[in-house]
């Protein structure tokens, strides 16, 4: 994008899966910087011990995607389970003291501590796996939840989205898949 390590003031973590924790792991170790997350998720965070999902792998086994998602897990550090020891939390409805002053949407499911931020004078949704836009195991597009085998609890994650569906953003970017701009 052009910036460096001096543009980055503080990372915000939508919930503590190693996919989403890596980059904030090496940010804090390298340059100190703040890593902020959901209270509910700061001991899988600090720990790396991440709960199984709601269902495992089996019914994805004919899915070509589950063998790239593998591939690309091996290649790039996925045996090993980053941390942060230190981190800041947060709790629902809190506005984060961070550049853009985003607001925590919790919205569990996919983790216990699962959130968005709002960052309202953007009219965007950092929606991180609140929901995808392209499932990780099959490929399929659109918006959707986690699949159940990254998903703790099912029923959980869709009855949370009602916490976003009223929220005004032009464009919602999640952690898996391209940003959604629809509606």
């Amino acid at each position: 994008l052009g910036g460096g390590l001096d543009d980055i003031e503080a990372v915000i973590l939508t919930h503590g899966h190693s996919d989403h924790v890596g980059f904030g792991g090496k940010l804090h170790e390298e340059a100190g910087m703040p890593v902020h997350v959901h209270e509910a998720d700061a001991e899988m965070t600090r720990t790396g011990k991440i709960p199984g999902g709601e269902r495992g792998v089996r019914p994805y086994l004919l899915n070509p995607p589950l063998y790239k998602l593998l591939l690309h897990g091996a290649l790039n550090g996925g045996a090993r389970t980053p941390t942060v020891s230190d981190v800041s939390t947060f709790g629902a409805g809190d506005v984060l003291d961070v550049p853009g002053r985003p607001r925590a949407i919790h919205a569990p499911g996919h983790t216990r501590g699962c959130c968005a931020f709002h960052f309202e004078e953007r009219g965007l949704l950092l929606a991180g796996d609140v929901l995808c836009t392209r499932n990780p195991m099959t490929a399929r597009k659109g918006p959707q939840i986690m699949p159940g085998s990254f998903t703790i609890d099912i029923q959980q994650a869709l009855d949370s989205l009602a916490a976003i569906e009223a929220v005004d953003a032009g464009t919602v970017a999640v952690g898996h898949g391209d940003p959604w701009t629809k509606g």
